[in-house]
């Protein structure tokens, strides 16, 4: 019989994405001899996203930026309103979705190098299959790895498995989202199109995204990634967003010339942060623990900078020798304390959102057009918005009063 191989960590890390790389590559600067395993043959494909992230974070989690895979530097984004007026927000009032367009699949082999540069070993190829339990607490991974069964023993392991994270499920913590707070995405790849390079484009309203939104991000002259994320509670799946999508095209002359060159679908989460993020032995990273932007659907950020907590939460742990969930509780607070009054206040703004009317939202987008914001948050815009529409942030209150 076929003996299982067996290895040793201090730091098993699940899932290859940004929010994984970036806790191995913190886990082993701190010294932990540190393991990351991809499922997929090859970091960073396929490629399930916009492409557009802001630049303030990455000397957070200190990358400086690469050529090699920034496509496209935007000089800030456009919100068109259902009749397509629309304000323009520069770069640093934009939020985490602006600032550059990326080549997500270069960028997470970039994070993936520089995990391994910190000293972390990485396994492509290699599938989670459950945790290993002793005592009722997890000390480690199953996997398959190629075709082989192995033993990862980890006292710490960091689940950085994405929207469908079944670590955090395998340790007790509940994951599952309501139809509401999923969103299926679809995007094109258009090659030929006419864009303006300079700006990330946002559209709301139920003509353009029922419950949701849609995107263009520039890739450079002439190519740009245009999406679209419908709530799951407006639609059963991907036949009503690729139906919008391929009806917005048509409207727009300038998008329907081109041809698509790769076409991305999945869903992505729209919810509250879980209630919890850690077990014995596990902390949940990125969109395993829900911290995509609610509003949206922006996850690259979260996921980086929550993982650069996890790493670091790891140590203490290992320096505490201490791997409980009352002390992995130092994670929970460091990713709370930075991350979390924004993601509840863009849920609500969420939720409220999605049950304007396009007029309402119209108002909103005409209230903008004059007005200077510094910095750009979901209540210095209802304050702007009440100076000319009091009666649409009725609709609000709750948030103003927050």
């Amino acid at each position: 019989m076929e003996t299982m191989e067996r290895h040793s960590y201090d730091v098993v890390v699940v899932g290859g994405g940004p929010g994984g790389a970036c806790a191995a590559r913190e886990a082993a600067k701190a010294g932990l001899k540190t393991l990351l395993v991809e499922k997929r043959q090859e970091i960073g494909t396929p490629v399930r996203c916009g492409e557009g992230i802001a630049t303030a974070w990455l000397d957070q989690i200190g990358v400086q930026p690469g050529k090699e895979w920034i496509a496209n530097e935007v000089d800030g984004a456009r919100i068109f309103a259902p009749n397509e007026q629309y304000i323009t927000l520069d770069a640093a009032q934009a939020g985490n979705e602006t600032g550059f367009v990326v080549e997500r699949d270069l960028f997470d082999k970039f994070l993936a190098r520089e995990a391994i540069k910190a000293g972390a070993d990485m396994w492509v190829k290699t599938n989670a299959l459950g945790l290993v339990m002793e005592g009722g607490v997890p000390v480690g991974v199953h996997a398959r790895k190629l075709n082989k069964d192995v033993e990862i023993r980890a006292p710490v392991i960091i689940a950085a498995d994405g929207f469908e994270s079944r670590v955090g499920l395998w340790a007790g913590i509940k994951t599952q989202l309501k139809p509401k707070d999923i969103e299926a995405c679809l995007q094109y790849r258009l090659v030929g199109v006419d864009c303006d390079p300079r700006y990330n484009d946002f559209y709301i309203g139920s003509n353009h995204a029922p419950k949701g939104y849609l995107w263009v991000f520039p890739k450079g002259e002439g190519e740009a990634n245009v999406g679209i994320g419908v709530s799951l509670a407006a639609s059963p799946g991907l036949a009503t967003a690729k139906n919008c999508l391929d009806a917005w095209i048509k409207r727009h002359p300038g998008y329907a010339k081109g041809k698509s060159i790769e076409d991305v679908a999945g869903a992505v989460s729209v919810s509250q942060p879980l209630k919890r993020t850690v077990a014995d032995g596990v902390m949940l990273v990125g969109d395993a623990a829900r911290l995509v932007d609610p509003l949206t659907g922006g996850g690259v950020a979260n996921a980086c900078v929550s993982g650069m907590y996890a790493g670091k939460a790891a140590k203490l742990a290992h320096d505490a020798h201490d791997f409980t969930a009352t002390f992995l509780q130092c994670y929970e607070k460091m990713w709370r304390d930075e991350l979390e009054e924004q993601l509840m206040r863009n849920y609500m703004a969420k939720e409220t959102l999605s049950k304007l009317s396009d007029d309402q939202l119209n108002k909103i987008v005409d209230a903008l057009q004059d007005v200077r914001i510094d910095k750009v948050t979901t209540l210095e815009i209802l304050k702007a918005v009440q100076a000319k529409y009091p009666e649409i942030v009725k609709e609000f209150e709750a948030m103003l009063a927050a």
